[in-house]
């Protein structure tokens, strides 16, 4: 969060969103948008050499040959998110198939129609995800030659997530689902970490200026963080209704910003236990030659180019940026 910058995902082209800002002035800063996976890298890191990252213990889906296949799949994995037999490694598979089919979906305007008319009871939480990253990614006015100096780390446990953007709404006023909708798209619920402190930082994206007037305790912290944006936006109208998204183009000037953290809202509005998909949710940072996997463990201190990163790890690059 801060003065209007881009997001770490969109801004940085790619993974979700990845770093925020408002700017508490009348004028905002202004944020630059470029390439979340993002244009500032969001929280410190220990100084260690640069690694590619462990072998993943998940398997990377294969996108769909046709709306049809897309359409049974999704089905399929949103089912399997809602079962409560469904073991955590399966719910990890599902949530990584709805994250990369979802994404392809978005790109496949000739499919929508056919894929929302076979969808079924999800057709509306389809259409929001479309949205979301329709939205989205339009926020990006270049596609990255590099991967990012960032590390990716395991996110705090998603209870304790939760009950840190019901207490900003108990606090604020503004939706927790706003809330969780900012922290997914700026650093993938605080999995995004950068090695960066000149810019923006935490989980929730602040820029310095920003975190020293609404922040309170650890910029780093999700607690702290979340409460700060909270605080944040209910000072720009956003625990109004009818002044949320003011609030949220404060947060991120851009209104594909807007839209599409209100997309992911909704979803969670209309079903809350869609959070424990989101959740799960891979980093995927969307380069010049398409959708690259940032898995858990992956720490670069450098920038690195695309290229040669999909030399050393092909199985990563999950389909080019128009499939």
């Amino acid at each position: 969060m801060a003065a209007p910058r881009r997001s770490v995902a969109l801004v940085a082209a790619t993974a979700l969103l990845a770093a925020c800002g408002g700017d508490p002035a009348p004028r905002p800063q202004t944020r630059t948008p470029a390439p979340p996976a993002s244009a500032t890298p969001p929280a410190p890191a220990p100084t260690t050499a640069p690694t590619d990252a462990a072998p993943a213990t998940l398997t990377a889906p294969a996108l769909a040959a046709d709306p049809d296949e897309l359409a049974r799949r999704l089905i399929a994995a949103e089912d399997a998110l809602r079962d409560p037999d469904t073991n955590e490694d399966a719910l990890e598979q599902a949530a990584f198939e709805t994250q990369l089919l979802y994404r392809q979906l978005a790109r496949r305007s000739g499919w929508q129609d056919s894929v929302l008319a076979a969808a079924g009871p999800y057709r509306d939480l389809m259409a929001d995800h479309v949205e979301a990253r329709s939205e989205l990614r339009g926020v990006l006015t270049r596609l990255s030659a590099e991967v990012p100096a960032w590390r990716i780390v395991a996110p705090a446990p998603v209870d304790e997530l939760r009950a840190h953007y019901d207490e900003g709404e108990r606090t604020f006023g503004v939706p927790w689902e706003v809330l969780a909708a900012v922290n997914l798209v700026e650093t993938g619920f605080g999995r995004i970490r950068g090695f960066s402190t000149a810019g923006a930082r935490g989980p929730m994206q602040f820029i310095p200026a920003t975190w020293a007037q609404y922040g309170e305790g650890d910029i780093d912290d999700p607690r702290d963080s979340i409460l700060a944006a909270a605080r944040y936006l209910a000072a720009n109208g956003g625990d109004r209704p009818a002044r949320l998204d003011g609030a949220l183009h404060a947060y991120n000037r851009h209104t594909g910003y807007v839209r599409g953290v209100r997309a992911y809202a909704r979803i969670l509005e209309r079903d809350p236990r869609a959070l424990a998909g989101l959740y799960r949710w891979q980093i995927l940072y969307l380069s010049e030659q398409g959708d690259l996997w940032l898995p858990q463990g992956y720490r670069r201190r450098a920038p690195m180019p695309v290229t040669a990163y999909v030399a050393r790890h092909p199985d990563r690059l999950l389909g080019t940026a128009t499939d």
